[in-house]
């Protein structure tokens, strides 16, 4: 498939996956037998909610009346004056309730589960964005909830840990390898499979096996749905340039997915770019991976010649992660989305900048893409608009940034 085939697919049914759960040559399930049909099962369930009126009406009325949906499309008048050039909306994803668009899959796959008879849930959480939205709807709905984070991001993400833990889920310090994202996925991987009967894993980004990525992606699609009508109102047209941070994957596609046939809609995918793109240093799979397979799917992974995967390196724990999701690698393959880097500087400036400028302390992970569009505002006409997804708030990310920068300090 050519980026011509990608451009002539409806919003409304995408092409693929395809029914192995392939993008292309990406995506694919590669898990224990014990698995499968755990898989086979969370997909049957998955599509018959399409048809069901009953569950679509509970989500959505959750959606408008818990989450807090529609979330703004805010136009960032003091950042667009100071940068110049193109004017800048926020789709405010930091306004949802806990405080980030990962609220949005949590919800949608805890009422999966209470669907499939399913009273336990399990998931991953770097950052703890995703810890916290699973545990809160899995306390909105009763289920049973318990939430694997690597040692090394519990202690970057102090707040988030006692969130969870608030909201009556139990907390799995994960001391293996890196001691981050990649290894807490190990652990509740491996959870699930000795406990598939009565437990669901929301896995919380646009990776792992089939369908996982669609599911996610589905669930995220409302922040690009919302942004096209709500841009619309307000400018009456499309923008030109889209842009996100992609950790995972999933607020970035989320935002993206509804625009991927407009082929006038530039999309920038912003990874990290840690201290410097050198091995260990990094979480840019665009820059430095290679096509391999981690965690059920094929995609761009951070390795060596051996396939042994890297280590990887980000102030940001959401971005801290070897592997990307198979549709960004899918696009990325198509040219249809452009994939760049921040820096860990860069995106700590641009912390700050935002914080200064708007009064919007946005989370690491949304740092990225604001230091994106601090280097592409400025050389776009002042009639071009860019949006930029506003993926979290930073509340979770003050105690660690404050080790590397200090309030009124100067940019």
């Amino acid at each position: 498939m050519n980026n011509s085939d990608i451009s002539s697919t409806t919003r409304e049914k995408h092409r693929w996956p395809d029914a192995q759960g392939r993008y292309g040559r990406y995506g694919g399930k590669y898990v224990p037998e014990t698995l499968m049909y755990a898989l086979d099962e969370l997909e049957a369930a998955y599509r018959e909610t399409a048809e069901d009126d009953a569950f679509q009406t509970q989500l959505a009325d959750y959606q408008r009346h818990y989450v807090g949906r529609p979330t703004p499309l805010y136009s960032a008048k003091r950042l667009t004056e100071y940068l110049g050039g193109a004017n800048v909306y926020f789709k405010r994803e930091d306004l949802a309730h806990t405080g980030a668009h990962k609220i949005n899959n949590a919800l949608g796959q805890c009422l999966l589960a209470k669907r499939m008879g399913k009273p336990r849930v399990i998931a991953e959480t770097g950052a703890g964005q995703h810890g916290v939205a699973t545990a809160t709807a899995a306390a909105l709905l009763g289920l049973d909830c318990e939430i694997y984070m690597g040692s090394e991001d519990m202690e970057r993400q102090r707040l988030n840990v006692f969130r969870m833990r608030l909201m009556g889920a139990k907390v799995v310090a994960v001391d293996s390898g890196s001691r981050t994202l990649k290894d807490a996925i190990n652990e509740a991987l491996r959870d699930w499979a000795a406990n598939v009967e009565r437990t669901h894993y929301v896995l919380g980004t646009v990776h792992g096996p089939h369908p996982f990525p669609m599911i996610c992606r589905d669930f995220q699609a409302i922040i690009g749905r919302e942004t096209r009508a709500q841009l619309f109102e307000a400018e009456g047209r499309l923008p030109d340039m889209m842009i996100a941070c992609v950790g995972g994957g999933s607020n970035a596609i989320g935002l993206f997915f509804d625009f991927l046939g407009d082929e006038s809609v530039r999309m920038i995918g912003v990874e990290a770019g840690g201290t410097k793109i050198a091995p260990g240093m990094h979480a840019a799979r665009f820059s430095g991976g290679s096509l391999g397979m981690l965690q059920g799917a094929v995609s761009y992974v951070l390795q060596d010649e051996s396939g042994l995967i890297g280590d990887t390196h980000s102030v940001s724990a959401g971005l801290d992660y070897a592997s990307v999701g198979p549709e960004h690698a899918y696009c990325f393959e198509h040219k249809r989305i452009e994939y760049t880097s921040a820096s860990d500087q860069e995106a700590l400036d641009a912390f700050q900048l935002c914080g200064r400028l708007e009064g919007i302390i946005p989370a690491l992970e949304s740092a990225h893409a604001v230091a994106e569009v601090i280097k592409r505002a400025p050389d776009m006409a002042a009639t071009d608009i860019i949006v930029m997804n506003m993926s979290g708030r930073g509340d979770k990310d003050v105690q660690h940034a404050a080790r590397f920068i200090a309030p009124g300090e100067d940019s």
